[in-house]
């Protein structure tokens, strides 16, 4: 389990993250426009390069501030690293543009009239790198692996599936309860599926992982470095156009942007204060959308959150904009939800709950007992961070002393529920539900608060879960679940801010789909 939280950017889920058909199109297309932020200057790339399309010597050199601690993706979780991953591991579907599930190793998918059962179809001839079949057989050894391997990080991403029937190319998925997120779901973040001969061995599978992706690895070495190949059995091998992929571990910040320009990488996420660097150097720098955001971790469980009083003066106490203006250098946004201003599942009622009024912190928590410099905090964080000298700083100027601590082990804490006050930045999940739950239910992992979740949270999402995506009540649904759990006062939000991505003009353009990495019809001129 990785112990990163990520600093000058927005927060990579730690991979464990637990709770997910079809998208409403127009809708959501419609709202991820917001979240879209243009490129960086002109992203040469955006025409598909002529040259490196398959010729057998184009090479990908990416190094990355996620390499995967685990290569099992049961282990490993639906963090940040799945984009990594899923060089390696295929899944069952995928996400377009427009944030919708769509098919990939499923062709299709259909739920029966209740809404308790979707059936996934496979697409026929399907194998992994080591020649065995991909068939439902191996989709309900994945989903069982997933779902009771005692190291799973995904088993709480699956509560709703009961079980799963393998019938040759159809997975038959029996639900416990009406759930029109599952094809959404079962993407990249919380489903690749690898071999179960090499599964088996779950231990071995995380040194020498097998899938069905588009690449296979032939060298790895833990933690630093993994070589891979074109696997030529993938599905859609024929639009891959890159033979080779140096995916390394991305060294000190300073050195990335030095490193893209010399060729020593060709492609590499950056945080914004290098994008100006990387633009100067001639790079290709662009934004990809995504749902992630900051927030300020609490525990109810524990003094003197356990006093709604003192909650409320620290909501009042932050100012989000302070957070956007520091760390984001022009990318980021405010926000007090778990999800960017524009998308979806952002609830326009609550965007102005608790504005920032230092006055009211202060009268707070005078009437809980607490003078200027009685209340003394200790703020839990695995790296130094400067979100948390802006945390300190605020609080500061309401009467309230923060001593920041840094603990290298701080996940196991963190996920045990132990710590009082600490730093958490997400990612966001292709699943608005999976991402409400994740923050705000009882067993959520970024709930600090465990069990204690709002009230009308539980009925709220329940009712989201009830709405097939396309329903015109679904976006009215799922914003009131959100409102429903920004009830919860064990979490508040400050910013959010999009993925930055720094890579060799020589690389044509990405798929922009939101906090994805696609290889399709990419290529690599000049190789």
């Amino acid at each position: 389990m990785s112990a990163r939280l990520v600093t000058r950017r927005p927060g990579t889920d730690l991979p464990q993250v637990r709770r997910s058909g079809r998208p409403r199109p127009a809708v959501l297309a419609a709202a991820l426009v917001a979240v879209l932020t243009p490129a960086l200057g002109a992203c040469a790339g955006d025409a598909a390069s002529v040259g490196g399309g398959g010729g057998g010597n184009s090479t990908l050199k990416w190094t990355s501030s996620y390499f995967p601690a685990h290569w099992d993706p049961v282990v490993s979780g639906s963090g940040a690293q799945f984009r990594e991953l899923a060089l390696v591991y295929a899944s069952l579907t995928r996400t377009d543009e427009s944030g919708k599930a769509v098919p990939d190793l499923a062709e299709s998918w259909q739920y029966n009239d209740k809404g308790d059962q979707v059936t996934f179809r496979l697409r026929s001839g399907l194998k992994f790198s080591d020649g065995e079949p991909l068939d439902a057989t191996a989709v309900k050894a994945a989903v069982e692996r997933a779902k009771k391997q005692k190291n799973s990080a995904l088993f709480g991403d699956l509560t709703s599936i009961a079980s799963v029937d393998a019938n040759g190319l159809d997975a038959v998925v029996h639900l416990t309860q009406v759930d029109y997120q599952i094809p959404q779901l079962l993407g990249q973040r919380v489903l690749q599926i690898a071999s179960p001969k090499a599964a088996g061995t779950p231990e071995k599978l995380d040194q020498n992982p097998v899938g069905a992706g588009p690449f296979t690895v032939t060298q790895l070495v833990p933690g630093t470095k993994a070589v891979l190949k074109k696997n030529p059995a993938y599905w859609d091998a024929k639009n891959i156009h890159i033979d080779n992929v140096e995916l390394t571990s991305a060294p000190d910040s300073s050195t990335v942007v030095s490193g893209l320009q010399t060729g020593v990488y060709n492609f590499a996420d950056i945080k914004p204060s290098q994008a100006e660097a990387a633009r100067k150097a001639g790079l290709d720098v662009f934004v990809q959308p995504g749902f992630n955001a900051a927030n300020i971790s609490l525990n109810t469980n524990k003094a003197p959150f356990d006093n709604d009083k003192v909650v409320d003066a620290v909501r009042h106490a932050v100012n989000r904009q302070e957070f956007v203006d520091k760390l984001t250098f022009g990318f980021g946004s405010v926000t007090n939800q778990p999800f960017p201003k524009g998308y979806v599942a952002f609830d326009p009622e609550s965007e102005n709950a608790y504005p920032y009024d230092p006055a009211k912190s202060v009268q707070l928590l005078a009437e809980a007992g607490y003078k200027a410099g009685d209340l003394k905090l200790s703020l839990v964080i695995p790296a130094e961070d400067p979100q948390a000298e802006i945390v300190q700083s605020q609080l500061a100027k309401v009467g309230i002393t923060v001593t920041i601590k840094i603990d290298k082990n701080w996940s196991t804490p963190f996920f045990a529920k132990d710590l009082t006050f600490s730093l958490y930045g997400t990612t966001g999940r292709d699943s608005a539900a999976q991402t409400l739950t994740a923050h705000f239910g009882p067993n959520g992992p970024l709930n600090l608060s465990s069990p204690y979740q709002p009230a009308g949270f539980e009925a709220a999402i329940a009712k989201v879960r009830q709405t097939p995506l396309d329903s015109p009540d679904y976006t009215k649904v799922l914003q009131a679940a959100t409102r429903a759990g920004l009830e919860s006062k064990a979490l508040v939000f400050t910013y959010s801010s999009p993925n930055l991505i720094a890579k060799s003009k020589s690389i044509s353009g990405l798929p922009k789909n939101p906090a994805h990495i696609d290889w399709t019809g990419v290529t690599i001129s000049g190789s």
